[in-house]
């Protein structure tokens, strides 16, 4: 079985650049490697469901931290038949956003730290529950988040189906959200934590994978 590697950041940090840098450098070095981004937005009922009460749909769905942690955890449970065949078939997978973005984005919305209650919950959920594979590797994309605010902004405005949603416009539930990636790598929540900042280099980040994986 590959090494599940989930990373982990605001709207904004740069993830998918990231993911396709360090994708790109082990195949190059021969690593079979992929990739695979929650939520799943086109793809799964519970994604798109969350995705358009975040956008104002569906009455009060999005004021409930509850219903709409639950529908991004869905979004990963029906996921997880594809996610152990990507595991089967690869050295490396990266998710692009796993349980740890449920967790900090829910503690950040109740005001809560990394060791509430909703976190309990969450991972309860969604690792023991519905058998959701823990990662080998939790990695944090730590970036200024007035910076991660303004890239979120500009490709907003570049691509109208990535408009901000009620997430992304609220600048201190982002603030409040670094905060619990923050002690959620420090805590080492679920495994190690690896922090990786926008002036590291992605091979090294890569080479560290790819000894892991065994190759």
């Amino acid at each position: 079985m590959g090494v599940l590697v989930a990373l982990e950041g605001l709207d904004g940090a740069g993830k998918r650049t990231l993911t396709d840098a360090v994708v790109a450098a082990l195949t190059a070095r021969g690593v079979r490697a992929t990739t695979l981004a929650f939520p799943r937005y086109g793809r799964s009922v519970h994604a798109d469901l969350a995705s358009e009460a975040l956008h104002g749909a569906h009455g009060d769905l999005a004021a409930s931290v509850y219903a709409m942690a639950l529908l991004f955890a869905l979004d990963r449970a029906d996921a997880r038949d594809e996610l152990s065949k990507l595991l089967a078939d690869n050295d490396v997978v990266i998710l692009d956003r796993y349980v740890a973005s449920n967790v900090a984005y829910n503690c950040a919305r109740l005001h809560q730290t990394a060791d509430g209650e909703i976190a309990r919950w969450a991972a309860e959920l969604e690792f023991g529950r519905f058998g959701l594979p823990v990662p080998a590797v939790q990695l944090y994309l730590d970036v200024p988040t007035a910076v991660a605010a303004e890239r979120a902004r500009r490709r907003g405005e570049l691509d109208e189906t990535r408009a901000l949603d009620a997430y992304e416009r609220d600048d201190g539930l982002q603030q409040r959200t670094a905060e619990v990636y923050r002690e959620l790598a420090e805590s080492s929540w679920h495994g190690p934590w690896w922090i990786y900042r926008s002036g590291d280099d992605p091979a090294s980040l890569a080479s560290r994978l790819a000894e892991i994986a065994g190759r």
